[in-house]
């Protein structure tokens, strides 16, 4: 009975002690399939995370043509800290004109209206007015009396010599012929102003009206007349400007005057075309200070030659003190992740679709930013020629980030 019962006590120990060797073998085995798997489960995120690390999104042309993609090819630019200025684009006295008629008149007909492009002594109107053909009148008169009294004085003059004629008629024929001769003298500058030619008044042509002409070359402003309108003396009828003079009045801080003289070259941008810079060099300094704000006008002359410029823009720029080149980019192209930049260039994969376009992101560090355009240091594979995209880089930013969610989910 005591061998039964040793007999069994050995079997539930072997049952027992073999119980525990699978259930650790078992245990060991999960720990291992779960380390596999956790090991593949890593070395797929970091594949991702390196894709993400590159930066690559791809959009179609019609979706970069919907965000209003721009893209420009990798320049060099002059950047530095130098004087910062503002200002406004101005005209000079002599490349401004307001005409205005010397007699009153009703407009009988107009050439122009605003924006033409006129020339010096162009017909901008004509006016009519009795008085306008009186003057005409008047101007054939006096000529035909000077005729005569020319005579009479040279024959006055001839018998006073010989002792004929008395001093009185003499000095009397002559003070009416230098009076006429002043007259008509007169008359004909007044015709000349109305833009009349007294020849061929004088050949006995009459004109029933008087041009209005340019005095200057340029673009016609305004025109504040009607056909019909009755225009008084010296009332504005048109207005004119000539562009291609313009000049740059800006304003420089008590602070900074000392550093402006006669030469300097200056940088500037305007509101309406942010990314083009223009050049300029100090013409004159202002000596009176304006109240406000406290600082010096400094006139600057500009070229500009195609005439784009226009009177009354606003204007950013700075005064050339010291300056280095470097590549540069508008502000609107670097994209910002914490303290980190980026910028977006064109991959030219020629196996993409030609519907496609693919662009990676790059990160960049910046240096100086000056009139709206910043500094970036490059990494050394990309290539000096590349393409940068200067407006949608926000919306390929926000095109990556979607793709990533589409991706986690």
């Amino acid at each position: 009975m005591k061998q039964i019962i040793m007999k069994y006590i050995s079997i539930i120990s072997l049952v027992f002690v073999t119980s525990l060797l699978i259930g650790c073998n078992t245990k060991v085995g999960s720990e291992s399939g779960n380390k596999e798997k956790g090991s593949a489960t890593e070395l797929a995120k970091a594949k991702e995370d390196q894709a993400k690390k590159e930066g690559v999104v791809e959009i179609t042309k019609q979706q970069a043509e919907t965000i209003g993609l721009e893209m420009r090819t990798l320049e060099e630019r002059n950047l530095g800290n130098n004087i910062k200025v503002t200002g406004t684009l101005e005209l000079f006295p002599q490349d401004k004109a307001n005409i205005s008629p010397f007699i009153g008149g009703n407009v009988s007909s107009i050439k122009v209206i605003p924006g033409d492009n006129v020339n010096k002594g162009q017909v901008l109107a004509y006016i009519e007015h009795p008085d306008i053909i009186a003057m005409q009148q008047e101007y054939q008169e006096k000529i035909d009396e000077l005729v005569f009294l020319k005579q009479d004085f040279e024959r006055k003059q001839i018998l006073y010599k010989k002792g004929v004629s008395s001093g009185k008629e003499f000095q009397m024929a002559q003070s009416k012929y230098r009076s006429t001769s002043s007259s008509v003298n007169g008359l004909g500058s007044q015709l000349k102003l109305l833009g009349i030619n007294p020849d061929k008044v004088a050949e006995g042509q009459i004109y029933s009206a008087a041009p209005i002409t340019a005095p200057i070359s340029g673009y016609v402003d305004q025109v504040l007349i009607s056909l019909g309108d009755y225009v008084a003396p010296q009332s504005r009828m048109f207005s004119i400007s000539d562009n291609s003079m313009i000049y740059v009045n800006l304003k420089v801080y008590e602070k900074d005057i000392r550093q402006i003289e006669k030469g300097q070259q200056i940088h500037f941008s305007t509101t309406s075309r942010p990314n083009e810079l223009f050049k300029a060099s100090v013409r004159s300094i202002g000596q009176t200070f304006n109240t406000d704000p406290k600082a010096l006008e400094v006139l600057a002359d500009i070229e500009n030659k195609d005439k784009n410029l226009l009177p009354g823009m606003y204007v950013q720029g700075r005064i050339v003190q010291g300056e280095k080149k470097g590549f540069a980019v508008p502000e609107a192209a670097v994209i910002k992740e914490g303290e980190h930049s980026f910028i977006f260039i064109l991959d030219e994969d020629k196996k993409l679709e030609a519907n496609k376009l693919k662009f990676k992101m790059i990160r960049v560090s910046v240096g100086v930013t000056d009139l709206g355009f910043v500094e970036v240091h490059l990494p050394a594979e990309v290539s000096k020629d590349a393409k940068v995209v200067i407006n949608g880089a926000y919306n390929l930013s926000s095109e990556m980030v979607k793709d990533e969610l589409d991706h986690d989910h």
